[in-house]
């Protein structure tokens, strides 16, 4: 009987921080829609270049993905509002303190934060992805607070690095000392998730990683032609010189 009560106060609970996550999270949404909106995609300037298509216009992939962040949060709040949400959440059981949760949220904004202003304008994307992607899931998939702390200072690290030393936009092609202590700090946090559990999840970190940023950037770069940010990067210079000069005129022949 106590187990039944207990399990139903964390679902109330549950319920009530889905409540307002979905409110963030649509929020966070449509401002970038909006912003994403200023980008021209059917007009007479698609793709700052006059006369381009549709699908060359910088606007579809942040369409694309906060559009489906959007949708997302829609029916989070819903499913969140149907289950008595929006009503626990206006109440102490809602808003009350919670150390672990006050972690989750803080180390999650200062990841997405420091990844979105200080690694992606100024590092490679893909090594910057890369990290992303393992900070996330090595930092949030136990649940461990230890975890998320140190997936936040592994990406607060070279972003912050970044930032101070290459703050003007006519530095964020220089050199690539920030790409290289990118790189090292993603290498450590892998090595730190080999060490510890070796379960499934922990053995498809390096492989994730590594796979989704390459096919996206790629995608974007070279299928839909995509302006994609910091073409000098450590990795991505490469990949393109090398798709430009010894792959394209396979077929350019």
């Amino acid at each position: 009987m106590d187990n039944d009560v207990d399990n139903n106060n964390d679902i109330s609970v549950l319920r009530a921080r889905d409540f307002w996550a979905a409110l963030v999270l649509i929020a966070i949404s449509a401002f970038f829609l909006w912003r994403t909106s200023f980008i021209p995609l059917f007009g007479s300037n698609r793709a700052g270049v006059s006369g381009a298509s549709w699908y060359n216009s910088a606007a579809i992939v942040p369409l694309g993905v906060f559009g489906a962040l959007f949708i997302l949060g829609l029916v989070l709040l819903i499913t969140a509002i149907r289950a008595g949400g929006a009503k626990t959440a206006l109440t102490a059981v809602g808003i009350g303190w919670n150390r672990f949760e006050a972690i989750r949220f803080s180390t999650i904004a200062i990841i997405i934060g420091f990844y979105i202003v200080g690694l992606v304008p100024r590092v490679d994307f893909i090594l910057c992805s890369g990290l992303l992607i393992t900070a996330l899931i090595y930092g949030f998939h136990t649940g461990n607070p230890r975890r998320m702390i140190t997936s936040a200072i592994a990406v607060f690290t070279p972003a912050a690095y970044a930032l101070a030393v290459h703050l003007p936009q006519s530095e964020w092609a220089a050199p690539h000392d920030d790409d290289w202590l990118t790189l090292a700090v993603w290498i450590i946090l892998s090595g730190l998730a080999w060490l510890g559990p070796r379960d499934a999840v922990a053995r498809a970190i390096p492989i994730i990683a590594i796979i989704t940023p390459i096919i996206l950037v790629c995608a974007m770069a070279f299928g839909f032609r995509q302006n994609v940010p910091n073409r000098s990067g450590l990795i991505f210079s490469q990949i393109q010189y090398q798709y430009y000069v010894n792959i394209r005129p396979i077929w350019r022949k």
